[in-house]
């Protein structure tokens, strides 16, 4: 397995690396180690390119393929076994960390205040939106909500990845906030993202250090797409 550094350090911009295993079919390669982010839990792929033998190679998409992360390359591929330098398309990839700790402060105030869990969400740089049980969602509300994630950005709370056995991550209450368990059984290592004082997930993604970070929180509009299930999109100010 590669190692992920984009698990433990989102800010890692550029990483050297080796290519181990290539993919003609998918016009892909294997790295042994990569800071490129495969998308997941509503969060898109990273991109960036590959530096190999002082040849630039765009990386158009990345993906799991298995417990493989796959590098699709666009056009020609590099040779096998060869030593590379990865750089992120960091300007993209700090857009969706900010957007992707927004969307955890509102996913945290909502079930902080109102109990309210998780039924569904996505996100692109600096917009998103998040589905919740909630029954009732009035103009009011929502500018409660939306006070309320904007004092949270300001509260400057720090932002903190563990990585934690099965075991001991599934003793934290409530850690799983989504209405459906997405955590395949065979994981044996629960990663989590905390933002101190307000929220504690089970998460994949990447994330600013910081609260101050994100920036202002805007909530755009919100409709009903159910009884007890309601959409909230919001953007983040540039």
């Amino acid at each position: 397995m590669s190692e992920l550094i984009f698990q433990k350090d989102s800010y890692e911009k550029e990483f050297d690396c080796n290519i181990v295993e290539i993919d003609e079919g998918e016009n892909a390669v294997v790295l042994d180690r990569t800071a490129f982010y495969p998308g997941g839990g509503g969060q898109l792929c990273d991109k960036g390119v590959l530096i190999v033998e002082g040849e630039t190679y765009t990386v158009e998409k990345v993906k799991k393929n298995g417990e493989k992360i796959y590098h699709c390359i666009e056009g020609s591929l590099p040779k096998l076994n060869t030593r590379c330098k990865g750089q992120i398309d960091w300007e993209y990839r700090y857009k969706l960390m900010r957007t992707h700790t927004a969307m955890h402060i509102l996913c945290g105030i909502v079930w902080r205040d109102y109990k309210a869990q998780v039924t569904g969400g996505n996100m692109e740089p600096l917009q998103g939106r998040m589905d919740f049980e909630f029954e009732n969602l009035e103009k009011d509300l929502i500018k409660e909500i939306e006070e309320k994630v904007n004092q949270e950005v300001e509260n400057k709370r720090n932002v903190k990845v563990n990585i934690l056995k099965r075991e001991e991550a599934f003793q934290i209450p409530d850690l799983i906030r989504t209405k459906i368990n997405l955590l395949p059984e065979g994981i044996e290592e629960i990663r989590t993202v905390e933002i101190e004082g307000l929220d504690l997930q089970a998460d994949g993604g990447t994330h600013v250090k910081n609260t101050r970070e994100v920036g202002k929180i805007n909530i755009i509009k919100y409709k009903s797409k159910g009884k007890v299930n309601k959409r909230i999109y919001v953007e983040i100010e540039d």
